[in-house]
């Protein structure tokens, strides 16, 4: 079984809920955050993904790309050429995490498993979007089914909704979840336009989740969190290796000094992600890959960063 750690440099990340060292891991979760991502959404922003809010903001001349619904006709009609209005952020973000941690998330190979990159990414998400009186809610899968955490606002409540994700029963022994469900509980679960940040492997087949995705879209803003381990992208060569399915159980054994084996798996792996890829992208949702052999606090944040820049090449600042 892989050795796991916390996604912070010193804390481990393998006890349960309930554990002293449960709320330590979640504490220096929190202080890691706040000291390296610190004010990266403070601002003229509207979230984690480009977006537009429901407070009008300042005018600006029409540009080839915008959205034509935005067109401000009063001063259209002063400038004698076509000027949109920019809105800004909603004083108050509603965001919801929903948190896939099916079979398929115990799994790693490098420091920690694909589940603890789950909580990881769930933490930077909700310590950087629940201040300002912003409200958090979550959606989590695991073998006792879908579990719904209603949106709230604080501190308290973030961590509450942490602990709900670390927490959830392993699922060995579970059958796969339906990602395409869990879609679909999110969609139903916000009465309001909301941020949802869906962090999952994504290993069902693109079909099967791809309209429940859009559907999702057409109310939200949504940001797709992919969480993968190197080795489901290559395999080494180590000789015979004992493969297990964590969602079926099923065994096989194969030969990794095969170099044709590699190379076919390889690109298979490459098939797959990229069909991952273009069905988010096709949803018009956006798509952050985190890896369980980098930093993600560095991955989120310049994911962060290359969205502000969109968001200001948009507005046609600088």
């Amino acid at each position: 079984m892989a050795r796991r750690s916390s996604p912070t440099a010193d804390a481990p990340l393998a006890s349960p809920m309930g554990d002293r060292r449960s709320a330590d891991v979640l504490r220096r979760l929190e202080i890691d955050v706040n000291r390296r991502l610190d004010g990266i959404l403070h601002g003229d922003h509207r979230g984690l993904v480009p977006g537009h809010g429901s407070e009008p903001g300042e005018a600006r001349e029409y540009q080839a790309g915008d959205d034509v619904r935005r067109i401000d006709w009063n001063v259209t009609a002063r400038m004698n050429d076509p000027h949109i209005r920019e809105s800004v952020a909603d004083r108050e973000l509603e965001t919801w995490i929903v948190a896939d941690r099916s079979a398929s998330l115990d799994f790693g190979t490098v420091t920690w498993e694909k589940r603890d990159l789950v909580l990881a990414a769930a933490a930077g998400v909700g310590f950087l979007t629940s201040r300002g009186g912003n409200r958090i809610g979550a959606i989590v899968s695991g073998s006792d089914g879908v579990v719904t955490v209603p949106a709230r606002q604080g501190r308290k409540h973030l961590l509450s909704v942490l602990h709900q994700i670390q927490g959830a029963t392993r699922a060995d022994a579970a059958p796969p979840m339906d990602l395409a469900g869990i879609l679909k509980r999110a969609a139903s679960v916000s009465r309001r336009r909301s941020l949802v940040v869906v962090i999952s492997d994504w290993l069902d087949e693109p079909e099967s989740w791809r309209h429940a995705l859009a559907t999702l879209g057409v109310r939200h803003e949504v940001l797709c969190i992919e969480v993968v381990d190197p080795r489901e992208l290559a395999l080494p060569k180590v000789g015979v290796l004992t493969l297990i399915d964590t969602e079926t159980g099923r065994t096989r054994e194969i030969d990794t000094n095969n170099k044709g084996l590699r190379e076919r798996y390889a690109a298979a792996a490459a098939d797959q992600r990229a069909a991952i890829h273009l069905a988010i992208a096709g949803t018009g949702a956006h798509h952050l890959r985190l890896r369980t052999d980098s930093d993600w606090l560095l991955d989120l944040a310049r994911h962060v960063a290359s969205t502000k820049r969109r968001q200001a090449n948009v507005g046609g600042h600088p």
